[in-house]
């Protein structure tokens, strides 16, 4: 049986995207800053949460 003759594999899913996690803590940080009296705290905290997040899902995604 040559290669031809197989049949292909299902394509697999493309990759997840994190940067979306990172806008939105982006937004919702100093949104809860504001709230709490401590915007530049919320923006930071929010983008660091952010980035956290994206990088798991690049790790998890990395393992599929």
């Amino acid at each position: 049986m040559s290669n031809d003759d197989r049949p292909s594999e299902p394509p697999s899913a493309g990759p997840r995207g994190g940067g979306c996690l990172i806008a939105v803590g982006l937004v919702l940080g100093p949104v809860v800053g504001l709230l709490l009296g401590q915007v530049s705290a919320g923006l930071l905290v929010g983008g660091a949460l952010g980035v956290v997040a994206a990088v798991i899902l690049a790790v998890v995604d990395k393992r599929r």
